[in-house]
């Protein structure tokens, strides 16, 4: 499976009045290292987006261990991986590098589409990226 690994800074905007980041931060994280992993396979999302494929997110979960903070450096890791031809599923970790604790984990499950929503298979190429 492709991964990589992508690093983002918990903002203040981001947490709650104790200063921990709200959960459902952690999906914005996991569309980073998506979207850091279709870069450096050499795919962007805008060019799937131009070429007719659109990845809608058809299942998404996450795992909490520990609570990321405010102005916390984080560390996404993200891995890649076909379900199918016209199924997607990245799998990632967050961990505080400072540390090295886990504070999440998660996956989310993508399936290929047309602009009208009907599924389509994903292009040789891109199944050959994701393998």
């Amino acid at each position: 499976m492709p991964s990589t690994s992508s690093r983002v800074r918990v903002r203040y905007a981001e947490t709650d009045a104790m200063g921990i980041a709200y959960y459902g931060n952690y999906f914005t994280w996991f569309e980073v290292g998506r979207t850091d992993l279709l870069r450096r396979l050499g795919r962007r999302y805008r060019d799937l987006e131009r070429d007719g494929i659109l990845l809608p997110v058809v299942e998404a979960l996450c795992s909490f261990r520990a609570p990321a903070r405010y102005d916390d450096e984080l560390e996404v890791s993200t891995q890649g991986g076909l379900r199918s031809a016209v199924r997607v599923e990245f799998r990632y970790e967050v961990h505080r590098p400072d540390d090295g604790t886990l504070l999440a984990t998660g996956h989310t499950l993508h399936a290929a589409t047309d602009a009208t929503g009907r599924p389509r298979r994903l292009p040789s190429e891109i199944r050959a990226l994701l393998t």
